[in-house]
């Protein structure tokens, strides 16, 4: 039997990984079973070269013959992607998830370092840390974020440590956080200066998707009924997660963004159909 390979999101030719697919299904909650199945289905039934993004839709479907909930759950990638084109829907979105993890949060901050001042996306500070946090929204799956970002972002970093936080008396970090992955060599760069870095996938044990599948923060793009039109509008609401369309005055929101009350309502259903799980892990940061 020849072996089969994919297509990535970059238009490369890779080997079919049976794990990827089974882990992915395994994410979104199906049994191991299930995802076992899955991912056979489509080792069998796919063509040489095959995309990956119809791997996705195909495991979608058959999550949905399986489970809606866990059909919902394994969107999650799609759904962050859905937080421009701007890139601001996903750096509030990512301050909504600071938020929920313990952090007070302030977006579009003008700090000033010791040789200019940094317009900053956002700071996220607790009682034991303060977190600088720089967004990079990427709207293509193969787009990355490499070490010319990390090295633009720690100098501004050095600026403003010693600057505006030098006699600050708390841990002081910096996030470069994407929804895209990183380059090796930028991965390579952050550890060697102590950047973190958030993205997909990365790090290994904390990535995005982990952030938000943990705490059942999911952005209320995942949800089917949602529409484009209604980003800028529900994140002027703050209403960015899933869970706060469950907490909303639906007659007062419907006025506020300024759309039919119809239009709502299956949101509503939806995200009480995902949000119907158990509690789930606590993570840490770092």
């Amino acid at each position: 039997m020849s072996k089969l390979y994919v297509t990535n999101s970059r238009g490369e030719l890779e080997p079919f990984s049976f794990r990827k697919v089974w882990s992915s299904a395994r994410r979104a909650g199906a049994p191991s079973k299930v995802a076992t199945q899955i991912a056979l289905t489509i080792q069998n039934e796919a063509t040489n070269g095959i995309k990956t993004g119809e791997i996705f839709r195909k495991v979608k479907e058959m999550l949905i013959g399986y489970d809606y909930t866990s059909a919902l759950r394994f969107n999650l990638k799609e759904a962050i992607k859905k937080l421009g084109p701007s890139g601001f829907p996903f750096e509030k979105f990512m301050a909504e998830v600071f938020y929920n993890l313990g952090y007070h949060t302030s977006l579009n901050q003008q700090i000033r370092g010791k040789c200019v001042s940094h317009e900053i996306d956002f700071i996220a500070e607790n009682d034991s840390e303060i977190i600088i946090a720089e967004c990079k929204y990427r709207i293509s799956s193969g787009e990355r974020v490499d070490v010319k970002n990390c090295l633009s972002n720690y100098a501004k970093f050095l600026d403003l440590k010693e600057g505006y936080f030098k006699n600050s008396k708390k841990p002081l970090s910096m996030f470069l956080i994407t929804n895209a992955k990183f380059t090796n060599q930028a991965i390579k760069y952050g550890k060697c200066v102590g950047l973190e870095l958030l993205g997909w996938r990365y790090p290994a044990d904390g990535g995005i998707e982990t952030m938000v599948e943990s705490q059942d923060l999911y952005p209320v793009t995942i949800l089917p009924s949602f529409k484009g039109i209604l980003t800028n509008m529900l994140s002027s609401h703050g209403t960015m997660l899933v869970k706060d369309i469950l907490n909303v005055n639906v007659d007062k929101l419907a006025k506020h963004v300024d759309v039919p009350k119809s239009k709502l309502l299956p949101l509503i259903d939806e995200a009480k159909i995902l949000m119907e799980q158990n509690g789930k892990k606590k993570i840490k940061l770092g």
